[in-house]
């Protein structure tokens, strides 16, 4: 990877005058603006990919930057050949290179965060190369640069008994699909090299390699005959054996009709015989370390995002007249917890709520980001989240955008999801015991962060139809063994983490309930 970092030109002395201008500049840069500092980073090591599979090119800016304004070009080794092109925010697929299109797709969810990934499908032997992506606005210029491998996994071996011929057996081995070039083998017992009788390596119309190879085994060497190809990028083999006894070695012509007899049962014989070893063993392990890598990036920028959300932390209290009647708001309206259902509403409270067991807060966001972190400690059920302030609540509602509702929530300990509109499971690395919410109302944007390890969890993007409050439902009757309070944190430091209690649920996984109609809402 290249990191081109975008710096003023080398400032030489000057007149008075001058400085002041350049003062001015300086001074007059609305937020922002692209600093000196800001770098695009794209993929850190070169990518392998498999032909005919896809690949992602993934490129952001750092810090991050809004580049919904930018032009943003993927090329290949030169800037002027256009793998993908975004510019006025559209894409314009009439500028790529023939050799890509309608093989691309732009992912840009986080662009308002200056983050996207080009995917590139149907990868071919010549789409090997350099690559790079370029950030380009009125003020700011920057690439980064990687390269991509490709490699091709052949298919798995044809090996066929062709009879007899100069003294021995003929056997012959078949494949295509393969890219680099491979390296065949033939091997007797004892691991020593037999040279092949015949071999032929040939490209064929997908440029990619295909082979054929025979070899004539002699008296000695029948017992155990192995032959492998080799893919060199993958450092991946695939390995033949085949056993044949002695005795079918050809001397008399009685011999050679015992073999000829018993030919079709050699074959079955043989096609049992034949394993597949050491398969895509080595080329699975760096595939996994290359996921490894995308899921390490991912997490770096999830972090980022979220460190970037506590910039707009805001002081967030509890209303104790949205509060059901059911709960208990504390006095300083930063905690709410459940103290079972009353027959009725308590005298002089207003029931807002006849079923639904939550509580919102004072503050109504109708502009602006903003961001606030609650403490869910172990508790085993809650929803959090937001939804629209004057949203009807005198009955049951299913709690989706589509109500006016956007929350994530925790079920029986085990089940963290969202309704987005249907219900989407989430698999969390760390169980969350502080979640942050960031509210991006321009931008249609409800994200959750996971501040226990400071990973981003979930995104709603919609349109919001008037003023949202924060919403809090502890779940009444939680059953739990630690029934905690949904507490408002304080503001919180910006990039701090909650260290992670040492208990034994801390890598719990989600499961699918037994019953999905269980009552949720």
């Amino acid at each position: 990877m290249v990191d081109l970092s975008v710096s003023p030109d080398s400032l030489k002395p000057v007149s008075l005058t001058s400085s002041l201008v350049f003062l001015m500049h300086l001074l007059l840069l609305q937020p922002g603006e692209p600093s000196s500092e800001v770098k695009v980073l794209g993929p850190e090591y070169p990518i392998l990919a498999l032909v005919g599979e896809e690949v992602e090119f993934p490129c952001h800016l750092w810090p991050q930057l809004d580049a919904q304004q930018m032009e943003i070009r993927w090329f290949r080794s030169q800037t002027f050949n256009v793998v993908h092109l975004y510019q006025e925010q559209q894409e314009l697929p009439g500028r790529q290179m023939p050799a890509f299109r309608n093989r691309t797709k732009l992912v840009k969810d986080d662009i308002a965060y200056g983050s996207v990934v080009l995917q590139l499908h149907s990868i071919i032997p010549s789409d090997k190369g350099t690559y790079g992506c370029r950030f380009h606005s009125d003020n700011f210029s920057g690439e980064a640069l990687w390269e991509l491998e490709v490699a091709g996994l052949g298919s798995d071996p044809h090996l066929s008994l062709e009879g007899f011929k100069e003294g021995g057996i003929q056997l012959r081995l078949r494949s295509s699909g393969w890219y680099p070039k491979p390296k065949v083998q033939w091997r007797d017992h004892q691991g020593q090299c037999l040279p092949p009788e015949f071999e032929a390596i040939v490209w064929d119309a997908q440029d990619l390699f295909s082979l054929e190879t025979s070899v004539v085994v002699r008296a000695g060497a029948l017992s155990n005959v192995s032959v492998s190809i080799q893919n060199l990028l993958l450092s991946q083999k695939k390995e033949l054996v085949v056993q044949i006894a002695d005795v079918f070695v050809p001397g008399a012509s009685a011999w050679k009709s015992a073999f000829v007899a018993t030919l079709p049962l050699l074959l079955v014989l043989a096609a049992l015989a034949l394993g597949v070893l050491r398969k895509q063993r080595r080329s699975r392990e760096k595939l996994r370390k290359q996921a490894e890598k995308r899921q390490d990036w991912r997490r770096a920028e999830g972090q980022a995002e979220w460190r970037a959300a506590q910039k707009y932390a805001v002081d967030v209290t509890l209303d104790p007249a949205s509060a059901h009647p059911s709960l208990e708001v504390s006095e300083d309206g930063k905690s709410v917890s459940s103290r079972g259902a009353p027959p009725g509403p308590a005298p002089g409270h207003p029931q807002r709520f006849s079923e639904q067991t939550c509580a919102l807060s004072l503050e109504r966001f109708s502009a602006g980001r903003h961001y606030w972190e609650v403490h869910v400690g172990r508790r085993s059920r809650w929803f959090l989240g937001a939804c629209l302030a004057a949203v009807p609540r005198a009955g049951p509602a299913r709690l989706s955008p589509a109500a006016g509702y956007w929350v994530l929530g925790l079920w029986n300990g085990c089940e963290y999801f969202v309704l987005a509109p249907h219900r989407v499971a989430l698999t969390l690395r760390v169980p969350p015991r502080r979640l942050g919410v960031f509210l991006d109302y321009e931008a249609g944007e409800l994200s959750f962060f996971n501040v226990s390890d400071g990973s981003h969890i979930f995104t709603f993007h919609d349109t919001f139809s008037g003023a949202l409050c924060a919403y809090f439902r502890p779940r009444a009757h939680d059953g739990g063994e630690h029934p905690d309070p949904l507490t408002i944190c304080p503001l919180p430091v910006r990039g701090t983490r909650v260290p992670e209690e040492n208990d034994s649920d801390t890598w719990l996984q989600p499961y699918e309930p037994a019953d999905p109609a269980l009552d949720w809402w």
